[in-house]
């Protein structure tokens, strides 16, 4: 069993932590046209998947750079590693079909 998605998940919180956190950059891709991957991945059905370029294109370059720094990588691969795992990570954090909610 891979734990990385859940870390994944645990490095993206922090770093987007000033767009929002998780909810921010959900809200960003879903502003992206993302918004039916997205619900796939809260909600209890099929995670449909999403690509290295449309995470590129959803989040800014200091977003990528940021998580490129806290995870050790080469910027180049965080949109893969972001496409390979988030979808999984953010439905392994709202297993009843909603994110817990954030604190405001």
């Amino acid at each position: 069993m891979n734990g990385r998605p859940v870390n994944l998940l645990a490095v993206a919180e922090d770093v987007f932590q000033n767009a929002g956190g998780l909810d921010g950059v959900l809200t960003q891709l879903n502003q992206s046209g993302l918004g039916h991957q997205v619900a796939s991945w809260i909600g209890t059905g099929d995670n449909i998947p999403i690509t290295a370029d449309q995470i590129r294109a959803a989040l800014s370059s200091e977003q990528l750079q940021g998580l490129a720094s806290k995870l050790g990588i080469d910027i180049s691969k965080v949109p893969e590693l972001l496409a390979e795992h988030l979808p999984t990570a953010v439905d392994q954090a709202s297993p009843n079909g909603t994110l817990p909610l954030s604190a405001s």
